[in-house]
Formats: structure tokens, sequence, C-alpha cells
């Protein structure tokens, strides 16, 4: 089914965008154990690696010594995958076999949800699926998944996940608004990590698809503790940082800046829920990160920058949707701090 609704132009949390219709999005599901997103986050994977070396060390045989698990690299869990020890690497596989099962459950889940029904495929992305281990566990349950019958396609998100969070703003205006301009500002606030790029547009006629970061800032703020303010502080200052950049490249920005954060957001901007992991208290009416950021930056080009708030994996989606014109309802999982999701239909084009 194609959605023909007219778009809105611009809007907070927007249900109709111009390429898609959001049908759902920040779906917490529940269980007996509690949200059953949380059995396939990057928390319950780093859980479950933790539960197996304490299996091991009442054996005396914990190839990762005093190392606590959270301390353990994405990238040194990948090396010892291809090429360590056999116990390591059979303890990762381990790990990586049982979060497989559980992210599997998680799908089933998810598509039995009405919003979810007739799913034709789901990307995967998240800090965790840029990882090999990522990569393992996303093919593994596909197959178990495949194996039972369930018809749907899982594969990881094309872009890496630190820029499609950030490529997915394009898609969040109407391209005539971004006519005449080289690239948007657009940031990815997430529960560890926060990303602050610039995005070349790379525009033909409306078309959108080569949409690509230019350059992008990183910070990584559960490490710094920080409290809203200064978050929002060093939020304005890396775009600011850029937009310096920018100019000096020569790169017309638009004064439009997407932004994507956890949680459900409403028509105001308001954090209604989900931010519970983001540095201070960013959710209620007391708050609403679009006019605060707003009222942080210069203008651009003479023009007060609009700023549109979007929840983070619905941005991280919709950096799929050139290559989503082969199916019509599709969908996304985020594996981060938590697991984010959005399920969306494919809009008629003129």
């Amino acid at each position: 089914m194609i959605d023909n609704s007219p778009p809105h132009v611009l809007g907070h949390g927007g249900r109709v965008l111009p390429a898609v219709t959001v049908d759902t999005y920040n779906e917490e599901l529940r269980d007996s154990e509690g949200f059953v997103g949380d059995r396939a986050s990057g928390r319950a994977f780093r859980a479950i690696l933790d539960d197996w070396r304490e299996r091991l060390r009442a054996r005396g045989d914990d190839p990762f010594g005093d190392t606590p698990t959270s301390e353990i690299s994405k990238a040194k869990l990948d090396k010892l995958l291809a090429a360590g020890d056999p116990l390591n690497a059979g303890l990762v596989h381990t790990a990586v076999e049982e979060f497989a099962q559980e992210l599997a459950t998680v799908v089933r889940r998810f598509l039995r949800l009405e919003g979810w029904s007739g799913t034709e495929r789901i990307v995967v992305g998240g800090g965790l699926s840029a990882s090999r281990i990522g990569e393992l566990s996303m093919g593994r349950a596909a197959v178990l998944l495949t194996a039972e019958g369930t018809a749907i396609e899982l594969q990881p998100i094309r872009n890496h996940p630190d820029k499609a969070g950030l490529i997915g703003a394009v898609q969040l205006a109407p391209s005539w608004m971004l006519a005449g301009h080289d690239a948007i500002l657009a940031a990815d606030i997430g529960g560890t990590n926060l990303r602050v790029g610039v995005v070349e547009l790379n525009m033909k006629k409306g078309d959108l698809s080569k949409a690509a970061v230019w350059k992008h800032l990183h910070w990584r703020h559960r490490d710094d503790r920080p409290t809203r303010d200064e978050a929002l502080a060093r939020i304005a200052t890396m775009m600011e940082e850029l937009m310096e950049e920018a100019a000096g490249q020569k790169l017309k920005l638009a004064p439009f800046v997407g932004i994507g954060c956890p949680g459900l957001i409403d028509e105001h901007g308001v954090i209604v829920s989900g931010g519970q992991n983001l540095p201070g208290n960013w959710e209620g009416d007391g708050f609403n990160l679009a006019v605060e950021l707003a009222g942080r930056l210069p203008r651009i080009h003479d023009h007060e920058p609009v700023v549109i708030l979007h929840n983070d994996a619905v941005v991280q989606g919709l950096s799929e949707v050139p290559a989503m014109t082969d199916v019509s309802q599709w969908g996304v999982l985020t594996i981060g701090t938590g697991l984010g999701n959005a399920r969306f239909t494919n809009r008629v084009r003129a």
C-alpha cells in the first residue's frame, strides 16, 4: 500500500513527510521482564557477554581477565572474532549467537504490531550494526527468522550509522525548500554520543539520493556527564564551528537544522517521553529542545535558522529512503544505548 496523503511542509515529529509516512515509531513493547527492545540493545549484548564471562571465571578461564566488559571495545571484539585465541573467539561467538536469538525475538514481536503489519524489509542501524559482531548477529537472526518461515528481509543500513543519523535529516524538509542551497546542518543526539555535521545535498531536480556528510564532529557526552545547559552550549558551539568551516569553503547552508534525538516528539518540539538517557531532564513541557537550540545559533545568511526535531531512529531510517523504492512498507531498528524503531510507508511521488 502506498500513502498519497499530502505532506506537512515542516513540523516536529511529523508523521507525513515528503517521501514517506511514519506509521509508528518509538514503540515501547513490554513483557514480564520489562521493555522487549532492551533485549536487543547494545547494553543487552554487553550483559550477555558479561554473563558468559562470569561462567568462565567460575572455572578460572575468563580470557579478558580483570577488564570490565564495558571497557572492551567493539573493535577489539571484532579482532578476537576474526583472529583471536580459540577460547576468546569462542566466547565472542557464543555472545553473538545468544544476542542474535534475542534480536530475532524482538523482530517477531514488532511484526505482530498493527503498525508493523505488512512490513517487507527491516534495516538495522545503530552503533552495534557498524561492527562485525553486529553484522554477524544480524545475519544469524535473519537465518533464524527465514528458517521458521517469517517473511522479512533483514539488512544492515547502507551508510555508516555515525553518518546515517545526519543524512536522514535532509528528508525532513521538502526539496523545494532546500533548492538553491548546498548543504544543511544536522545533529544526531544519542544516549551516549552526540554528532553534529554538515550534510551536502548534491541535489538535482529535487533528488536528494546523493546527500552525504561533508564533515562532522563527535562528542561522547556520557564520559563528561554534562548538565543539560552544558550539553546545549556544546551543541551550539559545534554547529558554529561547522558553519564557519562551511563558509570558508563557500558552501551555502540552508537556514534549516535537522535534529534526531531519542523519544516521542510532539508537534511543538517537546520530548514527551523516552529521553531518559540524555544529559539532564529533556522531557516535558518545561523544555523545548528546538526552541532552546535555535536561540543559541547565529543567523544563517541573514535568516533565523529553523530547527526541526524528530526521533533519532526515524531520522536514521530516513537515510535509507533512496534505497527503498522497490518496497512499499519498511522499518528500521537501531541498536544503540537502547533499541530505536520506526516503520514507514512510501508515498506516491508526482
